[in-house]
């Protein structure tokens, strides 16, 4: 399953309309307001690397509230965050914070990282990515306290990370 994050910029105060259009999107398995240097993050999957070339470019780059989108093309990489982990996680309701962190790494090192976040508990899913940034991870944790925390202190500690930008979810926008 080939699989990319779509980074947006829009116009200010359509951020609910484009949530709505993204989320009835065949293929846009999910998408979140943020705060930060990104208004929108969608995670896009498709059979295909050119279903979600498609995707991106046929639909999302033509929403006319879109001034801008960055593309990370998740790498085929080992599976180290379980499904049933976030299963779980959801359905208990228990994570009312969520960001998604992106990181530059030391050059060869993102698969080290990526091992490293897999043992971070509020760490839910990570993937190294093609593009600006070498991975990109989602956070979950009970409040915006413990999400600062595990940021400033488990995240940006981890060695090989060079820089890091956090995208907090916006709760209201969904």
């Amino acid at each position: 399953m080939a699989t990319a994050y779509v980074l947006m910029n829009c116009v200010m105060g359509s951020e609910r309309n484009i949530l709505s259009s993204l989320n009835a999107i065949d293929g846009v398995v999910e998408s979140h307001g943020t705060l930060g240097l990104y208004d929108i993050v969608a995670k896009v999957e498709s059979d295909s690397e050119k279903g979600i070339q498609d995707i991106v470019t046929d639909t999302i780059r033509k929403m006319p509230e879109i001034h801008s989108t960055m593309t990370l093309t998740r790498s085929e990489s080992e599976e180290l965050f379980q499904p049933s982990e976030k299963i779980v996680s959801a359905m208990l309701g228990r994570n009312s914070a969520q960001a998604y962190v992106v990181i530059h790494t030391e050059k060869g090192e993102e698969y080290n990282v990526l091992r490293n976040l897999s043992h971070i508990p509020e760490v839910k899913e990570a993937d190294v990515v093609f593009g600006f940034y070498d991975v990109l991870c989602k956070v979950e944790a009970p409040g915006y306290q413990t999400l600062e925390k595990v940021i400033t202190k488990a995240i940006r500690a981890l060695p090989n990370i060079l820089t890091s930008m956090t995208l907090n979810v916006i709760v209201e926008q969904e």
